[in-house]
């Protein structure tokens, strides 16, 4: 069974960059047929998708934040991560990665999330 842990900071001051990784086991990021992404959760927003990279390494981010996220993996690891910069205290909340599998459209496995804490 896959297993993915996220791994971050947990207290950020604005305007900072947050980097947070999630390092999967029981399984190859490079597996076809399977996307990692990340989400956060926050009781203003809800959960949020933020992101995706595939088992290719093409990534792709949700539009609010494109121009402040930048995923990637390092497949000698077996991880990938999510870079945010210029974080606000909104950005503030739970940070899941979990794994997509395509066939069936299911994200079948989840992190058990970090919090991020955006403050002075």
């Amino acid at each position: 069974q896959v297993q993915l842990q996220e791994s971050g900071p947990g207290l950020v001051k604005p305007s900072q960059i947050v980097s947070l990784t999630c390092t999967v086991s029981g399984g190859s990021i490079t597996t076809n047929g399977y996307w990692w992404s990340w989400f956060r959760q926050s009781p203003e927003k809800g959960l949020e998708w933020i992101g995706v990279i595939h088992y290719s390494g093409r990534n792709y981010s949700t539009p609010s934040l494109k121009t402040r996220t930048s995923i990637s993996r390092d497949t000698s690891k077996n991880l990938f991560t999510l870079q945010l910069s210029a974080v606000t205290p909104e950005d503030t909340g739970v940070y899941y990665c979990a794994r997509l599998r395509l066939f069936g459209w299911v994200y079948d496995d989840w992190g058990q999330g970090t919090q991020v804490t955006v403050s002075s």
